[in-house]
């Protein structure tokens, strides 16, 4: 009997039972024939990339720790289209959050790890392959290179805006491969620098405000809301959103923030350098929602009924949570059990008084995009860059990160041409073009 061998095709899989193709090439050659892995013979409906380069210019991240672990390369390996619902984008402008200056050092790294591999087998099977290096970065603004065939929404040539899953991040390249899931028509009126400052902070401030504190477009209204931490990335877009669902909103934020959060529409501003937050907020109204993205001390005074409204269903909601941090420093399996505890001991004390508990995720989700950019393009919220940076500083870029004290997003151009955004754009220049 002849011996046949199988050679599998990178980039093809089965419609049926979702494997990888392979191609049977007998040793004499007869008619070769396509399979899968469930020998599906003769199957058609497999996706498969198109000829293109194989290798982009990326920023990677060799090892955990600082700026000086950052390699630029222009040989990294171009991300291959393997299910039906991926999409490749060409990358033209991302953000960069304080999450990835974290996950810069390792932050998370328990945690992410076991979600890019599940099984937790990889580390048994091949002793020295891990992570490294990673390409960082959680969004991006873009044009569609290529689709998978179940992606019917999205075209080549289209422009797009994108939000990642918090363990593939790679948005800091060229191009990033993504699912349906995670990506949304870029809005319009935008261009691909202003877009690329929205995606992750704005989801994040959806998520919280949205699936954690039960807000949307008609149960916001006349609510009093206070947004901590008022003139990073989240609080910019948490403050714009709810006031296009009139909420009356209150934040903090430094001195020389208060013109631009007066811009963004705030009620009522409090500048923690010169007054004392706990007793300026206890001389006004009680609150339906604490949007908290300062995290420390803020959370042991302010979730009380001293500052939300008792029984009448107000939430503490943050986004400082302790999961990922606890992970790292005591295992994935007692810092999942410490994080529980913690975050049921802090429901139970709030329930005693009738005040909820929440912690704030960044969730991926392509239709809460498609309502962003609905908002965007009529006019209800604009994007807010501290600076913008060319591709070659990113380096540089996460080092203005770091250093605190945003006034909005710091923005990475990629493949767009500058046109009225350069090294020193404020938010006066971009929130009025």
């Amino acid at each position: 009997m002849m011996t046949a061998i199988f050679k599998a095709k990178c980039g093809r899989i089965c419609g049926s039972c979702m494997t990888l193709l392979v191609k049977r090439e007998p040793i004499f050659p007869t008619f070769p024939d396509r399979y899968c892995y469930q020998g599906n013979q003769g199957c058609r409906n497999f996706s498969t990339s198109r000829r293109r380069p194989f290798i982009m210019k990326a920023w990677q991240l060799t090892e955990y720790g600082s700026n000086k672990n950052f390699r630029f390369t222009d040989n990294a390996p171009m991300p291959p289209i393997i299910y039906p619902n991926q999409i490749v984008v060409q990358v033209c402008a991302a953000s960069v959050n304080p999450l990835d200056v974290m996950m810069r050092e390792g932050y998370g790294a328990s945690i992410l790890n076991r979600q890019r591999d599940p099984t937790g087998v990889l580390p048994f099977m091949e002793p020295n392959v891990n992570e490294l290096p990673l390409v960082l970065g959680r969004d991006c603004s873009g044009i569609v290179m290529e689709t998978g065939l179940n992606v019917k929404e999205y075209k080549p040539g289209e422009e797009v805006w994108v939000a990642v899953n918090p363990y593939k991040m790679g948005t800091h390249a060229e191009f990033v491969l993504v699912t349906n899931s995670e990506i949304s028509h870029k809005p319009k009126s935008l261009t691909h620098v202003q877009a690329a400052s929205i995606p992750y902070s704005g989801l994040t401030a959806w998520a919280s405000l949205v699936t954690q504190g039960g807000l949307n477009e008609k149960t916001a209204k006349g609510k009093r809301v206070l947004v901590l931490g008022g003139s990073g990335g989240v609080g910019t877009f948490a403050v714009q959103l709810l006031k296009a669902w009139d909420a009356h909103v209150t934040t903090t934020c430094s001195r020389d923030a208060i013109p631009m959060m007066t811009s963004l529409g705030a009620d009522d501003i409090i500048n923690y350098q010169a007054q004392d937050v706990k007793e300026q907020l206890k001389r006004v109204d009680k609150f339906d929602l604490i949007l908290d993205g300062i995290g420390g001390d803020t959370e042991k005074y302010l979730f009380s009924t001293d500052y939300l409204k008792p029984w009448a269903g107000a939430k503490y909601v943050t986004l400082r949570t302790p999961l990922l941090k606890n992970a790292d420093s005591l295992g994935l399996t007692d810092g999942l059990l410490k994080s529980g505890m913690s975050l049921a001991g802090n429901a139970v004390k709030g329930l005693a008084s009738g005040i909820h508990y929440r912690w704030g995720f960044f969730t991926p989700d392509g239709m809460a995009l498609d309502k962003m950019a609905s908002l965007v393009d009529r006019g209800k919220i604009r994007p807010v860059i501290d600076r913008v940076f060319t591709f070659d500083q990113l380096p540089a870029a996460y080092e203005k990160v770091e250093q605190g004290h945003a006034r909005g997003k710091t923005v990475i151009s990629i493949a767009e041409k500058r046109t009225e955004i350069d090294d020193s754009s404020s938010f006066t220049s971009i929130i009025h073009a």
